[in-house]
């Protein structure tokens, strides 16, 4: 059997892999229930509501437009005691400014719940993310040019696509999120490798406003930009190159733009565009301390963090000067500031620090398969070199 033909089968081999792990998925999805008692998923469900009622000007979120009673019903449904008194709905913060009693949560998740028929929202959006994320797996598979990359390419993929079920369950806007994290992984690695400079401004601006719109899912996804920011910007300092500029602030403005619909909600409940609408444990001053970290070390988060991590360091040693380093100082920059974040943030969750790693080893493997051939070359007559020595 020729050396093509050996590929060949072992992707359609892998690929085959990935669709069970993706009839596991949508079989368990079939089951679920939308009443499972989670306060989030009831305000979720309730933001759906209120775009399907009111189409935009569903953003506004005042406890006072559940006329119909739909918050209510669902709070009765899960046995809340108090589910008759709007004064204490959950999930919901009061807004001095506003003098509203609004939701605390962005609008995306709501709004693409919205797209589905009210009491059959929660398994097509899983679903159809599911499906999303296993045809980013099999362009992986796809991209792979040797049984090496083809192999790493589906246990990730495979990997990915279970996370869809766990722990992306644990949050309807973790959903959204991993198919933007996909796909901006994807993009990521083609700005850094490629060669035209209107091409690479067109791939930012869309990474840009891809990002922005994971804002409006969740917020702390604001910090997945942080390492976009540092690789564009800090270069412009250094070089004052007017390439470095626009690039910077293409990304800018269509990372605005992408976040636009929670700028607006936030005005319209808080008063304010940069006005949170949060309010608790979500707003507490970071406690530098760190205390939390032996949580996400005992957690599934930890295993994704430290291959991230490990994946970035062995690029930026092995690919000094070329585009897939700039993609790995990309997610150097994000799991810096992002970890810095969380490990000081006095809340946690099983997907907190999700989004990060799935974007950073998204965008590590999409750069490395894509990487010239030159450079795959050079590292097999480097490995060759090692195993004759």
């Amino acid at each position: 059997m020729r050396r093509g033909e050996a590929m060949h089968y072992l992707k359609v081999l892998c690929g085959f892999a990935c669709v069970l792990i993706l009839a596991s998925n949508v079989w368990s999805m079939s089951r679920w229930s939308e009443a499972r008692g989670v306060y989030d998923d009831i305000c979720y469900l309730r933001q759906a509501h209120l775009f399907q009622r009111f189409g935009l000007r569903g953003l506004d979120t005042d406890i006072s437009r559940d006329d119909d009673r739909y918050l209510a019903a669902k709070l009765k449904q899960i046995g809340l005691p108090t589910w008759s008194d709007t004064a204490t709905a959950p999930c919901h913060t009061p807004m001095p400014a506003t003098k509203k009693l609004v939701m605390q949560y962005p609008p995306g998740t709501g709004f693409v719940l919205a797209l589905f028929p009210q009491g059959f929202q929660v398994i097509p959006l899983y679903a159809l993310a599911t499906a999303a994320i296993f045809g980013f797996a099999l362009l992986a598979i796809s991209c792979a040019r040797s049984a090496s990359s083809i192999l790493l390419s589906a246990t990730f993929g495979c990997l990915a696509i279970y996370l869809m079920i766990n722990p992306a369950k644990a949050s309807y806007s973790v959903a959204p999120t991993m198919v933007i994290c996909a796909l901006t992984g994807y993009l990521t690695a083609k700005i850094f490798l490629a060669k035209q400079r209107q091409h690479r401004l067109v791939l930012t601006g869309l990474v840009g406003l891809l990002i922005g719109l994971a804002v409006n899912f969740r917020l702390p996804n604001l910090f997945l930009s942080s390492g976009y920011f540092l690789s564009l910007f800090v270069p412009f300092l250094l070089s004052r190159k007017i390439e470095a500029a626009l690039q910077g602030m293409v990304f800018g403005a269509t990372f605005l733009v992408g976040m636009a619909p929670t700028l607006v909600a936030n005005a319209i409940n808080a008063g304010s565009p940069f006005a949170t609408t949060y309010g608790g444990p979500d707003v507490t001053p970071p406690d530098l301390s760190f205390g939390i970290l032996w949580t996400y070390v005992a957690d599934m988060q930890f295993v994704l963090l430290v291959l991230a991590i490990a994946w970035t360091i062995l690029m930026l040693r092995r690919r000094r000067g070329s585009g897939t380093s700039q993609v790995a100082l990309v997610t150097a920059g994000n799991l810096l500031v992002n970890l810095a974040f969380f490990l000081s943030h006095a809340v946690f969750t099983p997907y907190y620090t999700i989004p990060v790693a799935m974007l950073s080893l998204w965008s590590l493997l999409f750069a490395s398969l894509m990487q010239p051939e030159k450079i795959v070359d050079d590292d097999l007559a480097e490995q060759a070199a090692k195993a004759r020595s």
